[in-house]
């Protein structure tokens, strides 16, 4: 009974690989999956799964799972959405017949996804405006966020962001009190402690010009900086990039209401 169940599965298997355009998949795969999956399902990170001979219903299913929003997932919701449903089987067929990747195997991301045109702000503190700060309990972090001029009187104009637009974010380990919560202050925000490294993004004619369309937030790059204010290596931009993608009609801006508002 057992073989029988598994010879059905075969075939099926067998006929969706059929049905399925290859080479359309690699294509569409190449473009976007492999920045973080890897160009044949080896992915990129301990963090992100091995896709490559993984069952093509199986990931057909997710897929559209997380087209739907019945999975969530910000990044692979975002990819997901844009993808047509005989993408979506092409993809899912091409990542079933790449042969399974060896143990602690790691593809290194699209070149383009590992570069950043963003760099460090020098003199932030005194020519951004300090916009917002939030509180994140699950890593113990409080985030202090800044916004150059351009943003800002974009902002509160009501505009898109212009090209030369910057926001930059200070990530603190927030003060832990003996039973290791983090202390707030008067304020209600966590008090900083340690300073952990910084984040940003910056808007500039034509830095977006060699990322792929699906992934692509107009001119807007990303960057991580280290303490000593260098960019963090390692740094794949394709997830900042996916998180963003949906916020188009906010100039790929979480904040841009408190950038607005501030004062």
């Amino acid at each position: 009974m057992k073989r029988a169940f598994a010879l059905v599965i075969a075939f099926a298997t067998a006929a969706f690989a059929q049905a399925a355009d290859l080479d359309a998949g690699k294509a569409r795969v190449s473009k976007v999956c492999a920045a973080c999956h890897g160009e044949t399902g080896s992915s990129v990170s301990d963090a992100i799964p091995n896709l490559a001979a993984q069952k093509a219903v199986y990931l057909e299913a997710q897929l559209k799972a997380l087209k739907d929003g019945s999975r969530k997932n910000p990044v692979m919701n975002a990819i997901a959405a844009q993808l047509s449903a005989e993408d979506i089987a092409n993809v899912a067929a091409y990542f079933a017949a790449q042969a399974g990747a060896p143990a602690g195997s790691k593809s290194a991301f699209l070149p383009n996804l590992a570069k950043t045109g963003v760099t460090f702000p020098e003199n932030y503190r005194n020519t951004f405006t300090k916009y917002h700060t939030i509180n994140f309990p699950a890593t113990k972090q409080v985030r202090y966020y800044y916004a150059n001029p351009a943003a800002v009187a974009a902002a509160k104009s009501g505009k898109s962001l212009p090209d030369g637009s910057e926001m930059f974010v200070e990530v603190h380990a927030a003060k832990l009190d003996a039973e290791g919560k983090p202390v707030s202050g008067s304020d209600g925000f966590f008090v900083a402690e340690k300073l952990l490294f910084y984040t940003a993004m910056a808007r500039r004619a034509g830095l977006g010009n060699d990322i792929p369309d699906m992934l692509r937030n107009e001119d807007w790059n990303y960057a991580v900086f280290t303490t000593d204010k260098q960019h963090r290596p390692g740094v794949n931009q394709a997830e900042c990039l996916a998180c963003h993608k949906p916020l188009d009609k906010t100039s790929y801006t979480f904040t841009i209401k408190q950038i607005a508002d501030s004062k």
